[in-house]
Protein backbone atom coordinates (compact mmCIF):
# COMPACT_ATOMS: atom_id res chain seq x y z
CA UNK A 1 0.00 0.00 0.00
CA UNK A 2 3.07 2.04 0.97
CA UNK A 3 3.90 2.10 -2.95
CA UNK A 4 0.65 2.85 -4.48
CA UNK A 5 0.64 6.15 -1.88
CA UNK A 6 4.07 6.73 -3.11
CA UNK A 7 2.74 6.85 -6.78
CA UNK A 8 -0.03 8.74 -6.03
CA UNK A 9 2.31 11.44 -3.97
CA UNK A 10 4.73 11.48 -6.77
CA UNK A 11 1.88 12.23 -9.15
CA UNK A 12 0.98 14.97 -6.98
CA UNK A 13 3.94 16.39 -6.85
CA UNK A 14 4.70 16.41 -10.48
CA UNK A 15 1.42 17.73 -12.01
CA UNK A 16 3.27 19.15 -14.71
CA UNK A 17 4.05 15.36 -15.95
CA UNK A 18 0.48 14.68 -16.89
CA UNK A 19 0.39 18.04 -18.66
CA UNK A 20 3.08 17.17 -20.61
CA UNK A 21 1.22 14.01 -21.21
CA UNK A 22 -1.59 15.31 -22.63
CA UNK A 23 0.14 18.30 -24.61
CA UNK A 24 2.59 15.33 -26.22
CA UNK A 25 -0.86 13.28 -27.34
CA UNK A 26 -2.56 16.66 -28.73
CA UNK A 27 0.10 17.47 -30.71
CA UNK A 28 0.73 13.81 -31.86
CA UNK A 29 -2.45 14.15 -33.07
CA UNK A 30 -2.00 17.51 -34.87
CA UNK A 31 0.67 16.10 -36.25
CA UNK A 32 -1.64 12.90 -37.69
CA UNK A 33 -4.52 15.48 -38.64
CA UNK A 34 -1.82 17.38 -40.19
CA UNK A 35 -0.20 14.18 -42.47
CA UNK A 36 -3.07 12.92 -43.45
CA UNK A 37 -4.37 16.43 -44.75
CA UNK A 38 -1.07 16.83 -46.59
CA UNK A 39 -1.37 13.30 -48.38
CA UNK A 40 -5.00 14.44 -49.37
CA UNK A 41 -3.79 17.53 -50.93
CA UNK A 42 -0.90 16.23 -52.59
CA UNK A 43 -3.28 13.49 -54.25
CA UNK A 44 -5.79 16.45 -54.70
CA UNK A 45 -2.94 18.55 -56.56
CA UNK A 46 -1.73 15.74 -58.39
CA UNK A 47 -5.35 15.15 -59.72
CA UNK A 48 -6.10 18.56 -61.11
CA UNK A 49 -2.79 18.54 -62.85
CA UNK A 50 -3.24 15.56 -64.49
CA UNK A 51 -6.48 16.82 -66.01
CA UNK A 52 -5.55 19.77 -66.69
CA UNK A 53 -2.61 18.29 -68.88
CA UNK A 54 -5.68 16.08 -70.64
CA UNK A 55 -7.20 19.56 -71.20
CA UNK A 56 -4.51 20.72 -72.79
CA UNK A 57 -3.97 17.63 -74.95
CA UNK A 58 -7.82 17.74 -76.01
CA UNK A 59 -7.49 21.31 -76.60
CA UNK A 60 -3.89 20.57 -79.03
CA UNK A 61 -5.72 17.32 -80.52
CA UNK A 62 -8.70 19.69 -81.71
CA UNK A 63 -6.70 22.31 -82.91
CA UNK A 64 -4.45 19.71 -85.19
CA UNK A 65 -7.74 18.40 -86.28
CA UNK A 66 -8.38 21.77 -87.23
CA UNK A 67 -5.01 22.34 -89.00
CA UNK A 68 -5.61 19.36 -90.93
CA UNK A 69 -8.93 19.67 -92.28
CA UNK A 70 -7.38 23.09 -93.89
CA UNK A 71 -4.89 21.42 -95.17
CA UNK A 72 -7.01 19.05 -96.76
CA UNK A 73 -8.90 22.26 -98.34
CA UNK A 74 -6.13 23.86 -99.62
CA UNK A 75 -4.87 20.33 -100.86
CA UNK A 76 -8.26 20.25 -102.82
CA UNK A 77 -8.23 23.54 -104.02
CA UNK A 78 -5.15 23.12 -105.60
CA UNK A 79 -6.59 19.85 -107.20
CA UNK A 80 -9.37 21.16 -108.20
CA UNK A 81 -9.46 21.22 -112.23
CA UNK A 82 -9.36 24.51 -113.10
CA UNK A 83 -6.62 25.28 -110.67
CA UNK A 84 -4.32 22.42 -112.18
CA UNK A 85 -5.37 23.40 -115.60
CA UNK A 86 -4.73 27.53 -115.08
CA UNK A 87 -1.34 26.10 -113.39
CA UNK A 88 -0.65 23.95 -116.61
CA UNK A 89 -1.05 26.69 -119.12
CA UNK A 90 1.13 29.02 -116.69
CA UNK A 91 4.11 26.09 -117.35
CA UNK A 92 3.19 26.38 -120.96
CA UNK A 93 1.12 23.36 -121.28
CA UNK A 94 -1.66 22.63 -123.77
CA UNK A 95 -4.40 20.15 -123.97
CA UNK A 96 -3.24 16.94 -126.31
CA UNK A 97 -4.54 16.20 -129.82
CA UNK A 98 -5.03 12.98 -131.16
CA UNK A 99 -2.23 13.67 -133.86
CA UNK A 100 0.09 14.95 -130.81
CA UNK A 101 -0.52 11.17 -129.48
CA UNK A 102 2.10 9.06 -130.15
CA UNK A 103 1.48 5.02 -129.30
CA UNK A 104 4.66 3.13 -128.51
CA UNK A 105 4.43 -0.89 -129.13
CA UNK A 106 6.60 -2.49 -126.45
CA UNK A 107 7.22 -6.73 -127.74
CA UNK A 108 6.31 -9.28 -124.75
CA UNK A 109 4.35 -7.19 -123.20
CA UNK A 110 1.11 -8.51 -122.26
CA UNK A 111 -1.63 -6.49 -120.44
CA UNK A 112 -3.55 -7.67 -117.65
CA UNK A 113 -6.58 -9.25 -118.32
CA UNK A 114 -9.85 -7.86 -116.13
CA UNK A 115 -11.45 -10.67 -114.25
CA UNK A 116 -14.71 -11.22 -115.35
CA UNK A 117 -17.27 -12.65 -112.18
CA UNK A 118 -20.27 -12.39 -114.20
CA UNK A 119 -21.90 -15.87 -115.05
CA UNK A 120 -20.79 -17.04 -118.60
CA UNK A 121 -24.06 -15.98 -121.16
CA UNK A 122 -26.04 -13.77 -118.55
CA UNK A 123 -24.47 -10.70 -120.07
CA UNK A 124 -24.73 -11.52 -123.45
CA UNK A 125 -28.58 -12.78 -123.44
CA UNK A 126 -29.32 -9.41 -121.34
CA UNK A 127 -30.66 -11.65 -118.07
CA UNK A 128 -29.52 -13.69 -115.18
CA UNK A 129 -29.90 -17.25 -115.06
CA UNK A 130 -31.80 -19.28 -112.12
CA UNK A 131 -28.78 -20.13 -109.69
CA UNK A 132 -28.37 -23.77 -109.96
CA UNK A 133 -28.93 -26.07 -106.55
CA UNK A 134 -28.36 -30.03 -106.04
CA UNK A 135 -31.82 -31.87 -104.87
CA UNK A 136 -29.49 -32.23 -101.66
CA UNK A 137 -30.25 -28.66 -100.93
CA UNK A 138 -33.74 -28.20 -101.93
CA UNK A 139 -35.28 -31.33 -99.86
CA UNK A 140 -37.26 -30.72 -96.78
CA UNK A 141 -36.90 -32.76 -93.97
CA UNK A 142 -40.17 -33.84 -94.28
CA UNK A 143 -39.35 -35.22 -97.97
CA UNK A 144 -36.02 -36.86 -96.69
CA UNK A 145 -38.22 -38.85 -93.74
CA UNK A 146 -40.47 -40.03 -96.14
CA UNK A 147 -38.37 -41.22 -99.10
CA UNK A 148 -36.05 -43.02 -96.45
CA UNK A 149 -38.83 -44.51 -94.91
CA UNK A 150 -40.12 -45.83 -98.25
CA UNK A 151 -36.82 -46.91 -99.33
CA UNK A 152 -36.52 -49.20 -96.33
CA UNK A 153 -39.50 -50.92 -96.55
CA UNK A 154 -39.82 -53.94 -98.91
CA UNK A 155 -41.76 -53.81 -102.39
CA UNK A 156 -43.95 -57.09 -101.04
CA UNK A 157 -44.97 -55.55 -97.86
CA UNK A 158 -46.44 -52.09 -98.54
CA UNK A 159 -50.31 -52.24 -96.56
Amino acid sequence: MENVSQIVQKVRQAHWRVQRQWIGLFLLGLVAVSMVAGIYLNITVRATLAGHEIQLLQSNLIDDRQGNSDLETQLAGLNSVESMRSRAKALGFSPAEPEDITYVVVSGYTPKIAVDMSQPGAASQGQSQKPMLLPDYTESLFDWVTRTLASSVPAGSQP
